[in-house]
C-alpha cells in the first residue's frame, strides 16, 4: 500500500490524498488549493498524476478545500464513484456548483478591467456545468455503514463533529495476506458546538492521516469564544455600525445564526436586521433543515423552547438576488452581514468589505482561520492597506477575530486524538497544517509516547 500526499500537505488548504492498494487507486478528498492567486490556479488546475486511472473516490465533507476540486477532476476524465454521506451529497452539490458560479462570476468580472487595459483574459478552473457533471457521481452513504469502494478495502464513515455530514474515514485493507486498519480523520470537530453531534475519535488504527490545523494551540471554550462574539456586535451595534462577518457558507454560517438567533431570543442583545448574503449558504441552510439527524440534543431542545426553526428568527434575512445585496450598502443602520467566502477571497463579501472597510464606525470580524496570502489573512494580521478586485483601500473599520469559534479541534482534542489509538498506532501523518502547528503537534504527541510522527511534503509518498 502507497500513500501519496497531493494535497493539504505542509499546507491548510487542498485536502488530497491518493492511496495505492491491490493494484487500485483510492482518492482522498479533491479540495481546491487557496493561497496566491497565480500559483492557486495552476496548481489546481494540473493534476500531477491521471484521474483516469483512479478507481474511486471518498470525500470528507463539503467544504470547498476537501471537495471543491472534484469538477476539474471529473472534467480531466474521472468516470468513477465519489462516495460520501447523505447529507455531504447535498452540500458538495450546492457547494460546487456555486464554486463554478463564482468562479465565471470573478473571471468576467475581472475580465472587464482586463477588456479595458488590453491585458490577457483569463478563464475560470470549471463551469457550473461541469459542477453539475460532478455531483451526478456522488453517493451517499450512511454512516458506521460499511461498503467496498475497491477490492480488498472495507470503509466506513465515522461522525467527525465538523460540519454537517462531516466523517472521518475508516478503511479495512487486505492486501498480499496483510491486514491493515487505516483511519483518515478529514477534518476534526471539536465538543460542546452548535447544532452538531460530537466527533467520534479513533480506534483500532495501525496507521493514522490526521489534520493539525490548530496544532500548535489549544482552543478557548466555545462558550467563551460566543461571549466575545456577542461583545463585538454589541459595541459595533452602540456606535452604529455594520458588523461584516466574512463566513463558510456552509457550517460557520449556520452557527453564527443559531447563536445570534439566541442572543435576541434570550434579550442579551439589542435586536437589528441580520442578512445572511450568500446564495449559497441559503441553500446550505435548507440542506440542515433536511437533516435533523445530524443535530445534538442542544439544539434540539432550543428548537422546541422556541418554537421556531433554530436557522429562522424574526430579523434575519436571507438575501437571494443581486439587487438585494447591492441595497446593503446604501443603507446606514446598524446591522450583521454574513457572506461568503470565508476567506475574503471570492463572492459577495468582497462588494460589502469594499464598502464597508473604509468606515471607522464598521466592524470586520474574522471568524475562522484564514490561509496565507489571502484578504482575510492580511485583515487578520492587521495590514491597513489591501486590495479588493485590484483596487487599494484604507482598513478603517475595527478588525476583530475570534479563534475560539474554529470548527477545528484545537490542540487538546488532537493530542486526545491520537492519543486514543496510541497502543497500536505504527505512524501517524500529519496534513491539512502549516509547519508550525505541525511542529508543536509533533512535539506533543511525543511527551505521550508517539513517537513515528510524520509530516509529509506536498507529492511525497510512503510505502506501508
Amino acid at each position: 500500500m502507497r500513500i501519496n500526499f497531493h494535497g493539504a500537505a505542509h499546507t491548510v488548504t487542498g485536502s488530497q490524498h491518493l492511496l495505492e492498494i491491490n493494484g487500485h487507486r483510492l482518492l482522498l478528498d479533491c479540495g481546491l488549493y487557496q493561497g496566491r492567486r497565480a500559483e492557486t490556479y495552476s496548481r489546481n488546475l494540473n493534476f500531477v498524476y491521471d484521474p483516469r486511472t483512479v478507481d474511486a473516490v471518498l470525500l470528507s465533507h463539503a467544504h470547498i478545500d476537501h471537495c471543491g476540486n472534484l469538477p476539474n477532476f471529473v472534467k480531466h476524465g474521472y468516470e468513477g464513484p465519489i462516495y460520501t454521506t447523505g447529507a455531504t451529497v447535498d452540500l458538495a452539490t450546492i457547494m460546487m456548483a456555486d464554486s463554478g458560479r463564482i468562479q465565471e462570476s470573478d473571471a468576467a468580472f475581472v475580465n472587464k478591467k482586463h477588456l479595458t487595459r488590453g491585458e490577457e483574459l483569463i478563464v475560470p478552473l470549471y463551469t457550473e456545468a461541469d459542477a453539475v457533471h460532478a455531483a451526478a457521481l456522488l453517493h451517499g452513504v450512511d454512516y458506521s455503514q460499511a461498503f467496498e469502494p475497491i477490492p480488498g478495502v472495507i470503509a466506513r464513515f465515522i461522525e467527525a463533529g465538523h460540519i454537517l455530514g462531516s466523517a472521518a474515514i475508516s478503511l479495512e485493507i487486505e492486501e498480499k495476506g496483510r491486514r491493515i486498519r487505516f483511519w483518515f480523520s478529514g477534518d476534526i470537530g471539536r465538543y460542546k458546538l452548535p447544532l452538531l453531534r460530537d466527533p467520534v475519535l479513533p480506534s483500532d488504527v495501525d496507521y493514522l492521516l490526521m489534520e493539525c490545523t490548530y496544532g500548535d494551540k489549544p482552543h478557548n471554550d466555545p462558550d467563551v469564544a460566543f461571549e466575545e462574539f456577542h461583545e463585538i456586535v454589541a459595541r459595533t451595534i452602540k456606535r452604529g455600525g455594520k458588523v461584516i462577518i466574512p463566513a463558510f457558507a456552509v457550517g460557520r454560517t449556520q452557527e453564527l445564526v443559531y447563536h445570534l438567533n439566541m442572543m435576541m431570543y434570550t434579550n442579551h442583545l439589542t435586536p437589528v436586521p441580520v442578512f445572511v448574503d450568500s446564495p449559497l449558504a441559503v441553500h446550505a441552510s435548507t440542506v440542515f433543515t433536511k437533516h435533523p439527524e445530524c443535530f445534538d440534543p442542544e439544539t434540539r431542545w432550543f428548537v422546541q423552547q422556541a418554537r421556531h426553526p433554530a436557522l429562522d428568527f424574526k430579523m434575519l434575512t436571507y438575501v437571494q438576488s443581486v439587487e438585494e445585496s447591492k441595497a446593503l450598502n446604501q443603507r446606514k443602520d446598524p446591522m450583521v452581514i454574513i457572506s461568503a467566502s470565508g476567506m475574503a477571497e471570492t463572492g459577495r463579501i468582497l462588494h460589502h468589505l469594499r464598502n464597508n472597510i473604509e468606515n471607522p464606525l464598521n466592524t470586520v470580524c474574522i471568524v475562522s482561520w484564514q490561509a496565507p496570502n489571502t484578504l482575510g489573512r492580511r485583515l487578520a494580521d492587521r495590514e491597513k492597506h489591501v486590495k479588493i478586485f485590484g483596487e487599494p483601500y484604507t482598513v478603517r473599520a475595527e478588525v476583530a477575530t475570534i479563534g475560539g469559534l474554529s470548527g477545528h479541534a484545537g490542540q487538546d482534542l488532537l493530542i486526545d486524538y491520537a492519543s486514543a489509538v496510541k497502543q497500536v498506532v505504527q505512524k501517524v501523518f500529519l496534513v491539512h497544517g502549516e509547519e508550525r502547528p505541525a511542529a508543536a503537534l509533533t512535539e506533543k504527541l511525543m511527551e505521550k509516547n508517539i513517537h513515528n510522527v510524520y509530516y509529509p511534503e506536498l507529492h511525497s509518498s510512503v510505502e506501508i
